[in-house]
């Protein structure tokens, strides 16, 4: 049975976003957000390693969460697949085993759901992951964020912090998305899923940009190519990327 369909439970949660004060509090770091409020809330220490380039923490096995790994990755998020690819490849968890945690655009601000695969919608942190490890197969848990109403004032809008109103229901959808991880743990992802998508009501996307400096762009590290995981490393952890 193929990692895209068979049950399995998630054994490396992700939380994207860019490193430094500069940004822990913009829009574009909730996934971030999730996963450190997740950590606090589960007792679990989160550590810089070196290898990984990562702050890494590994829940206890006793709790019944199989000892999964909680990951932050700190590259800029173009990196955000080196702290994967490698933690992924030396436990040996496939794709279906992962959840990635980021921000998304394409809902208003309180709206978070679960799904597998997919496209990655421009988020350069999942552009980074799927090249690395693959495929596109690992899980999504997705953080409105709301979107500007312009593309071209999307990178500014997203290395911005949210007002006070919508970093309330940003919060808000974090709860709800921290509740149903202990289902994503026991393996019982489509549990989760519908646990979570009956909480929401999706709400209408931004249309309305605030008022801002100028644009800057992303920041990125400059990442020499590297060839998706291998069949002979990895064996048949990763299926082809799905075009």
């Amino acid at each position: 049975m193929s990692d895209a369909i068979r049950p399995a439970s998630i054994r490396l949660i992700v939380g994207l976003g860019n490193p430094g004060k500069e940004y822990e509090r913009t829009r574009h770091n909730a996934g971030c957000w999730l996963v450190e409020r997740f950590a606090v809330q589960s007792g679990v220490a989160l550590r810089k390693d070196g290898k990984y380039q990562a702050l890494v923490g590994r829940m206890n096995s006793k709790s019944g969460a199989n000892g999964a790994w909680l990951v932050l990755p700190q590259g800029f998020m173009n990196a955000s697949g080196h702290a994967v690819q490698m933690l992924a490849g030396f436990f040996k968890i496939p794709a279906a085993e992962i959840l990635v945690v980021h921000d998304e655009l394409d809902f208003g601000p309180g709206t978070a759901k679960i799904k597998q695969g997919g496209g990655i919608a421009g988020h350069n942190g999942l552009r980074d992951i799927s090249h690395r490890l693959g495929t596109h197969d690992y899980w999504r848990l997705r953080l409105g964020i709301g979107h500007p109403g312009d593309k071209h004032a999307v990178a500014d809008y997203v290395l911005n912090r949210p007002s006070a109103e919508d970093r309330e229901v940003i919060d808000g959808a974090i709860a709800r998305g921290i509740e149903v991880l202990p289902l994503c743990l026991a393996g019982d992802l489509q549990g989760a899923m519908h646990k979570l998508h009956s909480f929401e009501k999706e709400r209408p996307v931004q249309k309305k940009a605030e008022a801002r400096p100028e644009p800057k762009p992303e920041p990125k590290v400059d990442v020499p190519p590297e060839k998706p995981a291998s069949k002979s490393l990895f064996g048949s952890l990763f299926s082809k990327t799905k075009k």
